[in-house]
Order: C-alpha cells, then structure tokens, then sequence
C-alpha cells in the first residue's frame, strides 16, 4: 500500500497543510476537493477579516514549499480577509503541489476494499477506497493507502432551531433566512437587508461580525432594525475579552459590538430558544420560542450558531467520536466548550485524532466536531503530526507543541447557554462590564 498516495479531503488551508507536509516526508499526496478552486469555502465569507495575522495563517510546511516558487510572502502582522488569505496564499500553494490536487471531485464515500464496516478480516491489510463524484455526475473508485479527512463544517451550518434541529416552519422560510454572515460590499445583498428588521440569531464571532456590519448599515439607513437573539439567560461574556484578548482584530471586535448594542442600534432579546417559524400574509416572519415569547414582522433572518460536521458518508469507517461534540474521543475533552477555559487547548495530534479505522485521520475544523474554539494554526500542528505519525516517524508526531491565545470567553454552547456566576475578576475569562439593558417586552414588532 506504500506506493498508494494518501488522500486528502478538501483543498482548504487544512487540507493543502496536509499536502505539503506529506510531500516533505516523500509521501505522495492526492487531494481532493468538490469546488472548482481551491479556498472554495473561505471564498464564500471572502468579505469577512480573519482574527489571525498572516504569520500564523501560513502552514510551515506550505511556506517551505511556496518559498521555491515566485509566491510574495504577504507582511505577517497584518490581517487579510477570506478574499485575500484564498488568492494570495491557498491559490498559489496548489499550483505548487503541482498536479497533485483534483477540483471538481466531491468525495461521497470512503470504506475499506472489499470490506464493510462490520467485516474484522484482513481489514487493516486492504487500502481504503475513496468514492468520487465528478462534475459531470460520473463516478470513479480511487485506492489510497490513508485518508486525511480536511472538509470542514462550513456545508452544514448548525441550524436556527433551540433543539439543534431546524425549527417547525424553518425550511420553509428559507427564502428570508440566512445561513452566512452577509456581505453588505455588495449592492444587491446591502439593498435586501437596508430599511428592514433584520434578526441575528448566534453568540459567536460570525453574529459579532455581522452586527458590526448590519450597525453601519443602520447608520445610513436608519430606518433599518436590529434585532439579536440569544439562547443564554444574558449577554454575559458574548463579547469575549476586548482588550485582554491575546488576538487584537478579535477583541476589537467584541468591543465594536458592545459599543454598537450600549449605542441602541441593536435591540437585545436573551433566553430565546426558536421553536418555530411562522409568516404572515405579507411574508414576514414571526420567531416564536419554546416559551412562547413572539418576535413579530421579521424581514431576514441571519443564523450564525456554529456548524457541524457532516459525517454521512463516512458510514462505512470505524470512527470513535465523542457523543456530545462528534470529536474523537481523545480530543473532546480538550475542547469542549461546556467546560474548555480560555488559552487551554492542550497540545494534541495523531494520537488524539486515531480512531478504530487505521491510518484514518479526521482534521482540521471537522475534527473539532461541534466545538467552536477553532485556529488555523491548530490545524496545521495537527497535519504535521499526522504525517509524521504516517511515514513512521512515531518521535515527532507526539512531539506536538501548540500555545493558543488566550480568547477571553470559556464558553460559547451548552451549559454556556445559561446564566452562570462570572468567574473571577482578574481572570482571562473575566466577564466584561455588564451593560444595561431594557428587558425583552413579549413581542418585538416594527413599530
């Protein structure tokens, strides 16, 4: 099986990190990706600033690889948007690969050759063979002798649902509700959402981002309402940790938010689960909650609660996965957001990331499952100790050394969702100053 390549799966930083690192150990890599270019999913929030700086943006191995081609390393302290981090680094390093990345080839199955999920017989003996289809709807079988399985979550975004399943009425209002922090840059998007109620639902960084945006947009179209609807009991520590967050364009953005709810742009409603989606003869939504609490004539919806990972076509491999996050079971305690404090990521990689099924690996965002707490350069540690641990090398893939900044908030799901004593003054968890805030009447309707 060594003259097999290993397949990659997906042409993301993650997955194009992988690459590189394996053609470093002379391990032959092949990956695989379903969009028509590499950075396809980054270049769908192009619009959007990434927290991380370009130091910590390009993989080690990557930056080796491009540094023998003509590729122009962007200034490390300074931070590019998904347009900028897919054209100047992730186009440019699979050129470099150099044929060794297939776009257009969405893989929809991995299993072993000849073997089923229940079949223990010569199992590990046989490569995997990867399912693919092509952007003509054909499909071919290719052997690898390991999976790196680098896809992300960004195809499946956690739902508006309080349940984790999408709310009664969701699917159908799928017209007037988002997914996807908006790009107001554009003309055709700033007019859908300028003069309306708009709901952001989420207490993460992607509804902090989109906040800041939509208050701009309210400034010049001050008919334009804001409402942001969280599942917790409080704002608590939604806004991060500002100045004492150690990734600067992140706390500023927790600060830009708080300033632009204490300036009375955005209407705050906590403690609201959505149970359903209703709407009305003009078609305009109403959210109701599980308690019945209303929010009235809604004209978008923009859900930013996290994603998940999309584990359907991988029925055939034997994974571990923790039952809460849908992270391997080594991993998830490391990350679990109902318990992970701020700047504790522990160093981990192959070892954390093995599963029953040999020398498949889950990573990059996808092997956070559930957990938010994802950074680019946690991906790369882990591929470097991935293909390390494949080309035998058992020393340097458990020597993984990996110091996160510290983010300033300790939880973001869960039991995050409810109100909770703040931890201690002091603390890089500390909850900022608390701001005040009218109480949510029982319907919020434009008028």
């Amino acid at each position: 099986m060594n003259e097999l390549p290993v397949v990659v799966i997906g042409a993301g930083p993650v997955g194009l990190a992988a690459a590189a690192e394996l053609l470093e150990r002379d391990i032959e890599p092949l990956v695989l990706e379903r969009g028509a270019r590499a950075g396809a999913d980054v270049a769908a929030w192009n619009h959007v600033r990434l927290f991380s700086p370009w130091s910590e943006l390009v993989a080690p191995a990557a930056g080796r690889l491009l540094a023998g081609t003509d590729w122009v390393r962007p200034d490390g302290e300074t931070y590019p948007m998904g347009a900028e981090w897919a054209e100047q680094y992730l186009r440019p390093l699979a050129t470099a690969l150099d044929g060794r990345v297939r776009f257009d080839a969405e893989v929809i199955g991995v299993a072993r050759r000849g073997r089923d999920r229940v079949v223990d017989s010569g199992r590990d003996d046989e490569p995997f063979t990867v399912h693919v289809r092509t952007a003509d709807g054909s499909e071919e079988r290719i052997a690898a002798r390991a999976v790196i399985d680098a896809s992300g979550t960004w195809s499946t975004p956690n739902p508006l649902g309080g349940e984790g399943l999408p709310a009664i009425g969701e699917r159908a209002a799928a017209d007037r509700i988002g997914y996807r922090v908006p790009d107001l840059s554009d003309e055709t998007v700033r007019a859908r959402y300028a003069g309306k109620h708009v709901v952001v639902a989420g207490s993460g960084h992607s509804a902090l981002t989109a906040l800041v945006a939509l208050s701009g947009l309210a400034k010049d179209s001050p008919e334009t309402r804001i409402s942001w609807v969280l599942r917790r009991g409080a704002v608590g520590n939604a806004f991060g940790g500002g100045e004492a967050d150690q990734l600067p364009a992140r706390g500023a953005l927790g600060l830009r938010a708080r300033a632009a709810v204490d300036s009375g742009l955005i209407t705050v409603v906590t403690g609201f689960r959505t149970d359903a989606v209703e709407r009305d003869t003009d078609g305009r939504l109403t959210l109701i909650s599980s308690t019945g609490q209303r929010i009235e004539q809604i004209d978008e919806v923009v859900t930013l609660s996290g994603f998940r990972p999309d584990l359907t076509w991988l029925s055939e491999i034997r994974l571990e996965l923790d039952p809460t996050l849908q992270a391997p079971v080594a991993l998830a305690p490391l990350i679990d957001p109902n318990v992970h404090s701020c700047g504790t990521v522990y160093p981990h990689g192959a070892a954390e990331l093995s599963h029953p099924e040999k020398d498949f690996y889950l990573a990059g965002m996808k092997s956070y499952g559930r957990a938010p707490t994802f950074l680019a350069m946690t991906g790369y540690e882990q591929v470097r100790s991935i293909a390390a641990q494949l080309a035998g090398d058992h020393e340097a893939a458990a020597r993984v050394e990996l110091r996160l900044a510290e983010t300033g908030v300790c939880g973001g799901a869960g039991l995050f969702d409810e109100p909770d004593d703040a931890p201690a003054s002091g603390s890089c968890c500390a909850a900022p100053e608390l701001l005040t805030l009218s109480a949510p009447s029982a319907t919020i309707a434009d008028h």
